[in-house]
């Protein structure tokens, strides 16, 4: 229930995956890791102090550290190639459609500091595209997890996972809240039931529309919280039936509301249940240089952001 989602305090998504990366490396011989000058940031020291033959630090050279993971995973291995999400999509998006994408590799594409959450850094690595960029790969499966346990858990599932995957998630300490939850590839997560609208949420925005929801309820509005952390292939079940169940939408993303979740399930819903929706992402923009808060504000990632697509939607109804 929306009342029992609570926040048991804050560690970073790049944190989960760092954890995910050290526990695959204890149980999978197959997972390598690959970094390109960036290892504290993508939290890889444990696994390269445990496993320091099963890690290739390429420096600053992306293009090329995407060319070794597809020839490890043409050999059988598993690669892990990590680095921000800027350097991990747009500076060598030729080499991941060229050499991974189009003969399907089995490279795990890590990407942290995603989005405007990424603060101080600035717009030039601010990346807001990637998840348009790397859904309309053919084959690519993308995820964006919410926080610090489903950011492990995502980890670990998609080393299972047979084919190309880009795991996107942050810098910041954020709130942890799905230490009991379950996690499955494709299947979207239900976070709570129900009945005047629907909010779909994904990565970070996933704990405002949680903070939104209980505002609303407050209110007397009863709000459906699914969480949406496999953007592709997307769960069209689960979004199907909640938007006939409630025939209101609202998506929620840190990232360009052109190319991502929002335009993934509104183009479902355009084919097959016109439903009407509403988008909180930014809206055609780059960012720019702030901190965490300061910039959720202003580019309209917050929870009141959240709350004013919900009453807009509903007014629709």
């Amino acid at each position: 229930m929306l009342k029992d989602i609570k926040s048991i305090g804050k560690k970073s998504t790049r944190d989960g995956f760092g954890d995910g990366l050290q526990a695959l490396g204890q149980t999978n011989p197959k997972v390598v890791g690959l970094c390109a000058d960036l290892i504290g940031s993508l939290k890889m020291n444990a696994f390269i102090e445990e496993h320091p033959e099963r890690f290739f630090q390429v420096g600053i050279a992306e293009a090329n550290m995407m060319g070794l993971a597809a020839g490890l995973a043409t050999a059988g291995k598993i690669p892990y190639a990590a680095t921000f999400a800027n350097f991990a999509t747009g500076r060598v998006y030729d080499q991941i459609r060229q050499s991974i994408a189009y003969s399907h590799k089995n490279v795990k594409i890590c990407a942290s500091h995603a989005g405007l959450t990424l603060g101080e850094d600035g717009a030039t690595h601010q990346i807001l595209e990637d998840i348009g960029l790397m859904k309309m790969l053919p084959g690519m499966t993308v995820v964006n997890p919410c926080d610090y346990a489903q950011t492990k858990a995502a980890t670990i599932a998609i080393a299972k996972h047979d084919g190309p995957v880009y795991l996107r998630f942050g810098r910041p300490g954020w709130p942890r809240f799905t230490e009991d939850m379950p996690f499955e590839l494709g299947k979207a997560l239900l976070m709570a039931e129900g009945t005047d609208l629907t909010i779909f949420a994904t990565g970070h925005l996933v704990w405002k529309a949680v903070e939104a929801a209980k505002a609303l309820a407050e209110e007397g509005i009863s709000v459906e919280l699914i969480n949406i952390h496999t953007i592709k292939p997307l769960d069209e079940e689960a979004v199907l039936a909640s938007a006939a169940k409630t025939k209101a939408v609202v998506t929620a993303e840190e990232h360009n509301i052109y190319g991502g979740l929002g335009e993934s399930i509104a183009g479902l819903l355009a084919r097959k249940l016109p439903t009407p929706i509403e988008m909180v992402g930014v809206k055609d923009s780059f960012g720019e240089s702030g901190t965490v808060t300061e910039l959720m504000t202003k580019y309209g990632l917050d929870a009141v952001n959240v709350i004013e697509a919900a009453k807009k939607v509903l007014a629709r109804k």
